[in-house]
């Protein structure tokens, strides 16, 4: 059988790889999005790593996983609330004449979930909750084996429920989205340092450092408690860049879910890192295509 090629969008960079169908990494390769993320110039980036990655055509199918919700069939990319001019965007008929492979798109937690469903920290579950925390917060539901994606194939958007009203104004439409407090952005407003030397602080005791992320995993853990309490999932996983500094996060996140969520609705749950860190999200983009595409 041929190989899969499965693409993750993101706002600073697009992660590719190439897949045998067990699921075996072949190759990988990332190279940046294009700024402004238009969705001309991210076509054009995705068709040339594409014929960088396989110049030898090995792969005749793409999964490409995007910040947002698609149509029900897979072709078009309503909307990328975080990147400008994504409305209705017809990507897999543009990429297929340039590619001269069969294209399917998902939103890239639920390719994040079949990643780590398929190879993962996820196999062997049934019910899981997936939130990726990076330029936004996204994610996916797999529910009693399967992809939930709802009527119309636009869920789940995990990281755009209300955790505060009040909030800051999301790019949804929303105000105090759970995105609005725990992106990167949003860690970005209890503090000026980057991630990684707010985590190499975080690391060395320094308690400035360690509060900021303590405050930052109380307000995930007040997003989880909700989803939680709406899904009673088995398994809670934490994927994305930030995922990188769960250890300093993670006691809040827990302590926090135990505090609001009642015994019974949080019976038999785990809450843990993802296993495929960044790669899961092309892993689950070329399962997608595995699926899909036949």
């Amino acid at each position: 059988m041929p190989e899969l090629i499965g693409v993750d969008l993101g706002g600073t960079a697009i992660k590719l790889g190439r897949f045998s169908p067990e699921g075996e990494q072949l190759d990988v390769l990332q190279v940046p999005t294009p700024q402004p993320a238009m969705p001309g110039a991210v076509s054009v980036a995705i068709a040339e790593a594409v014929h960088q990655l396989d110049p030898a055509h090995l792969a005749d199918r793409v999964g490409i996983g995007l910040p947002g919700p698609m149509d029900a069939a897979g072709r078009v990319a309503r909307i990328c609330i975080n990147l400008p001019g994504w409305q209705n965007v017809p990507l897999a008929d543009w990429l297929e004449p340039q590619l001269q492979r069969r294209v399917t798109l998902g939103n890239d937690g639920n390719c994040a979930l079949l990643g780590e469903a398929w190879c993962g920290a996820a196999r062997g579950s049934r019910d899981v909750v997936l939130l990726t925390l990076g330029t936004g917060v996204g994610g996916g539901v797999l529910l009693n084996g399967d992809l939930f994606t709802g009527h119309g194939g636009a869920a789940a958007e995990p990281g755009l429920i209300c955790v505060d009203p009040e909030g800051p104004a999301c790019n949804s439409g929303n105000n105090g989205s759970l995105e609005q407090y725990c992106s990167i952005a949003a860690l970005g407003r209890l503090s000026p340092l980057p991630p990684e030397e707010l985590s190499l602080r975080a690391q060395q005791g320094d308690a400035e450092a360690l509060a900021v992320w303590d405050t930052y995993g109380r307000w995930l853990g007040i997003g989880i408690s909700s989803l939680v309490y709406v899904l009673t999932p088995e398994l809670v996983l934490i994927g994305g860049g930030l995922s990188a500094a769960s250890v300093h996060f993670m006691p809040a996140v827990l302590a926090e879910v135990n505090r609001r969520v009642q015994a019974e609705s949080r019976a038999g749950l785990t809450i843990r890192s993802c296993a495929l860190g960044n790669g899961a999200g092309r892993l689950g983009a070329a399962k997608l295509a595995l699926d899909r595409l036949g």
